[in-house]
């Protein structure tokens, strides 16, 4: 226990501090002061009681031996921590800076007190390790002659191959975009997490083994055929991709556009790519805008602090649900992860939060958008209806839509590899990790539906050691996570 007294001694969280707002919005740079100190983080971690039952543990899909790190960062053993974070967590610096940390929900102290900070003894950990030269390549003590193929280089992608690699397979990742990260690249801004960090773990990968080739559209440039006959296992991790549409008169203008239309050109400017016009601006961009964003979300959030970025006149940000309340809800009782009202670094760079409302149609003139007409609701019986005279019009410019993912292409690779659905409309896949194909497997979003990071790498993992038991007859991989869809045969 990291000190038995901590909990009692130091009552306060302490974080980061995010740099003044005026300040970070002239750069893309993350949103934190750097220089988190040593001996702050071990205060924090001495908070950690150490629990009799760690229900943080079960906070985390990854099932990261949080009470374990928490220790030995009070106790100064910070090689030791960050072997205990990496026998459970192949990527820290990503969960550390995107995971919403259910561990934090479901932190026994939280129950009365602040809960511990997880996240941030995390992120030092990975971070001091990286800084002294810890993060070594992993190599296999033998390899097996098997090939793997993995699709898509998301979280689950990375996961999965990282694991396979290590079981001494030969692992291709194929990326149909120009580099190697999925959402992590270019979906996520780099004011939250920027792309150094993304290229740092793939530079370890790539030492290993790992082969990535990025420009290939599987399905496309290489057959579901060529694929089955080229490797002795496929792992898809492909994702939910397919963004939820909103289907309303006014759609087709010009200026209505799905959010991830409009954060990849941002990210690809901050990487140096040259997408931009005379004026120096992507295709898609906010400045001097009225910009409206539909949906309350991380991607909506995602967006609001792009549009601050890049000079948007106005933002609102809509969400159809009411505002959660102040503290954890009823409904979502501890330990589970709360509903409450939640204000990201984007929010405190401004904009303007709309609850409980639903737009009806865009209006434009020549064909761009130039307002949208919207209302109230409230919900009845499980259902959203109109509150009759709270209709309102709002002038717009550029209207962004972050309203989820639905599940993945069928289109293409999945079609012609032949693999079954669940209700749900996403890759079926049985106990084993294994879809209706054999030898085909699926992991993360493309499986599970759209989820959190940490579930992805988790997923990733979990079918890693389910390829390698397929190929192998046994494996020693860590399997976190059973599946959430089993196949009915």
């Amino acid at each position: 226990m990291a000190d038995a007294q901590g909990f009692l001694k130091h009552t306060s969280r302490e974080l980061p501090k995010r740099r003044p707002v005026p300040l970070r919005l002239m750069d893309w740079k993350e949103v934190y002061e750097g220089g988190f100190p040593h001996e702050t983080l071990r205060t924090q971690a001495s908070r950690c009681m150490d629990c009799g039952i760690p229900f943080c543990h079960n906070g985390c899909p990854l099932g990261n031996l949080i009470p374990e790190w928490n220790d030995l960062v009070y106790k100064d053993r910070w090689r030791d921590g960050i072997d205990r974070l990496h026998a459970t967590n192949n990527f820290p610096e990503f969960t550390g800076r995107l995971c919403p940390a259910p561990c934090e929900s479901s932190c026994v102290l939280g129950i009365n007190q602040d809960p511990v900070t997880i996240k941030q003894v995390e992120v030092e950990l990975i971070e001091n390790a990286f800084d002294e030269g810890w993060v070594q390549p992993v190599y296999p003590t033998r390899l097996t002659g098997r090939k793997v193929a993995v699709v898509g280089s998301g979280p689950a992608g990375l996961a999965a191959a990282q694991q396979l690699t290590r079981a001494g397979h030969t692992v291709t990742v194929f990326e149909r975009d120009d580099r190697v990260g999925g959402l992590l690249r270019y979906g996520i801004p780099e004011f939250k997490m920027e792309k150094r960090f993304i290229d740092r773990r793939l530079a370890q990968m790539e030492a290993e083994g790992t082969v990535f080739k990025t420009g290939v559209n599987v399905g496309v440039d290489i057959t579901a055929a060529q694929l089955r006959e080229q490797f002795d296992a496929v792992v898809l991790a492909g994702g939910a991709t397919i963004a939820r549409d909103l289907p309303i008169p006014g759609r087709d203008l010009d200026g209505v556009h799905q959010a991830m239309e409009y954060l990849p050109l941002s990210n690809r400017v901050q990487l140096g790519d040259p997408i931009t016009d005379a004026d120096g601006l992507p295709r898609i961009h906010a400045r001097g805008k009225k910009v409206v964003i539909i949906g309350g979300g991380d991607t909506g959030a995602d967006c609001l602090g792009t549009a601050h970025r890049q000079g948007a006149a106005s933002v609102h940000q809509f969400e159809i649900m009411p505002r959660p309340p102040q503290e954890r809800a009823d409904s979502t009782p501890w330990p589970t992860y709360p509903l409450m009202y939640r204000v990201s670094s984007a929010h405190e760079e401004g904009g303007e939060r709309v609850f409980s409302v639903n737009t009806e149609r865009f209006a434009g003139e020549d064909g761009r958008v130039t307002a949208l007409h919207a209302h109230e609701v409230q919900m009845v019986n499980g259902r959203f209806e109109k509150i009759e005279g709270t209709d309102f019009t709002l002038e717009a410019d550029l209207v962004l839509l972050a309203m989820g993912f639905t599940g993945p292409q069928k289109p293409g690779l999945l079609e012609d590899l032949g693999v079954g659905y669940d209700q749900r409309g996403n890759v079926m896949r049985d106990s084993a990790w294994q879809t209706t194909v054999p030898g085909v497997f699926v992991a993360g979003d493309m499986g599970r539906g759209q989820s959190l990071i940490v579930w992805a790498i988790a997923e990733g993992r979990s079918a890693a050691a389910a390829v390698d038991r397929y190929l192998e007859g046994d494996s020693a991989l860590p399997a976190p996570i059973a599946p959430t869809a089993v196949a009915q045969r």
